[in-house]
């Protein structure tokens, strides 16, 4: 099955210089050239077939090809750029007869000769991720073995601490302390007792606790003594609960 010509890139003006035999100390220089002179002047189509790609030269009228550059690589001997300019190439042409010669060309905007660089190295990229596609399929990628050989082991070094934390404890004592010892308070001070309540009211009007009273356990400090006179002055209940002694 023939594949059909795809068109890469398009450039309605071109000109074309026969140029000197290239020195052997130099590469080409489009100074060396007759630029106002050029031998022919055309169009520039860069086409693809399958993988091959190829410059063709030809008439803007009538389409009849002047000179056909087949490209297997790029940069390469094919096309070659100028020491001297960016405008300008070299083509090494060939004919149907496989006889090749050496062509100048040359664009007059800067821009056209960018696009042909970008074309040429977009192909050539596109022809060597295809050739690694191929090659994958033809040989797919090994899978990654990440099973023990035979007498492989391997060495894990992992910290175990206790339930019971003897290993934390153990390092918090090594720890000196840097924290500054408050002295304690004096032994022979005690806090005097809060005052006994007296049995001005009666319980059913007796005031809510206040939140903020003294815990009871200032009552430790308070002798025996005190703690049984404030027994005997609140009220005493007679009987029922409910009723009250006035």
């Amino acid at each position: 099955m023939d594949t059909y010509e795809s068109v890469l890139l398009v450039k309605s003006e071109v000109f074309v210089f026969s140029i000197p035999p290239r020195s052997l100390n130099r590469g080409y220089r489009a100074a060396d050239w007759n630029l106002q002179d050029p031998t022919w002047t055309g169009r520039m189509r860069l086409v693809s077939q399958g993988n091959s790609i190829a410059i063709k030269l030809e008439d803007k009228i009538t389409g009849e090809l002047f000179a056909k550059c087949p490209i297997d690589k790029y940069p390469g001997i094919a096309v070659e750029p100028v020491t001297d300019s960016s405008r300008y190439f070299v083509l090494r042409v060939q004919n149907d007869n496989g006889r090749s010669a050496f062509l100048g060309i040359g664009f007059l905007d800067r821009s056209d000769s960018f696009d042909l660089n970008v074309a040429l190295q977009d192909h050539f990229k596109w022809l060597k991720n295809q050739e690694e596609i191929e090659k994958e399929k033809d040989e797919p990628k090994q899978e990654l073995d990440l099973r023990f050989k035979e007498g492989e082991t391997i060495k894990i070094n992992m910290k175990i601490t206790k339930k019971d934390g003897s290993e934390v404890s153990s390092k918090a004592k090594q720890r000196p302390n840097t924290s500054i010892g408050l002295p304690p308070p004096p032994g022979g001070v005690k806090i005097a007792p809060p005052p006994a309540k007296t049995a001005t009211s009666s319980p059913a009007h007796k005031p809510a606790q206040n939140q903020n009273q003294p815990s009871s356990e200032w009552g430790e400090f308070a002798s025996a003594s005190q703690q049984s006179q404030a027994q005997q002055q609140q009220p005493s209940t007679v009987g029922n609960s409910s009723w009250v002694q006035f």
